[in-house]
């Protein structure tokens, strides 16, 4: 069970964000600096109480049309081996000390939890509410059992998000740039075996609700 602390962080997690979202092959943004505010998201449970687990959204006005991106972090209490290319930063929490945090998609952490979700066998919490779940986040999957060796995956981020490729050539493409799925409308796409979906806030301060990852089955 993942614990809120109501405390400080330095930098805070938008700070640390407004540095390193501009480096991403998926950011929309131009050449100035990202006006963030947080948007919505999730997290999962870390099953040895270690990792931070967190799935935020979060809404770049800087341009001529917002842009709302999904971001999944990890939180760790020392470097992560062989993860340098994924840090995002540290800062000082108030309760914790120095925290690493790191692009979630390239954590094995997030990414076993990422696949349990989509399995069934985890539920999605709260972001700001200790031992709750997150009922607003949706899953689903069509299919034989996912093997935990699939956390380990090769992990691709392009223009348009992020793939995971497991090993019987299923992709799991996290999307990293948010679009609200029509009222009414399913949020799997036609051929997809799996997905989560979830809802954030839009900067009128309407709700969306829309697809934040999709398996595709191997050829």
């Amino acid at each position: 069970m993942a614990i809120i602390h109501r405390t400080t962080l330095k930098p805070t997690k938008l700070e640390l964000l407004t540095s390193w979202l501009p480096s991403r092959p998926w950011y929309r943004g131009g050449a100035g600096e990202p006006r963030l505010a947080k948007a919505g998201g999730f997290r999962l449970d870390d099953p040895q109480g270690a990792v931070g687990i967190e799935f935020m959204v979060v809404t770049d006005a800087a341009g001529a049309e917002p842009v709302s991106y999904l971001v999944p972090l990890t939180y760790r209490g020392a470097p992560l081996d062989g993860a340098e290319h994924a840090l995002v930063g540290t800062a000082e929490h108030g309760v914790l000390g120095r925290r690493w945090a790191y692009d979630g998609c390239h954590d094995p952490v997030l990414v076993a939890q990422l696949w349990a979700l989509i399995d069934g066998r985890v539920q999605a919490q709260a972001q700001s509410i200790t031992d709750t779940v997150d009922r607003e986040v949706t899953r689903s999957y069509a299919g034989a059992g996912l093997a935990a060796d699939e956390a380990t995956a090769p992990v691709t981020d392009d223009s348009e998000g992020t793939g995971l490729t497991a090993p019987d050539g299923a992709t799991l493409r996290v999307h990293r740039v948010l679009r609200p799925a029509p009222d009414g409308a399913s949020l799997l796409p036609e051929g997809a075996i799996g997905h989560v979906g979830g809802v954030w806030q839009l900067p009128d301060g309407t709700r969306a609700r829309g697809l934040f990852a999709v398996l595709h089955p191997g050829s």
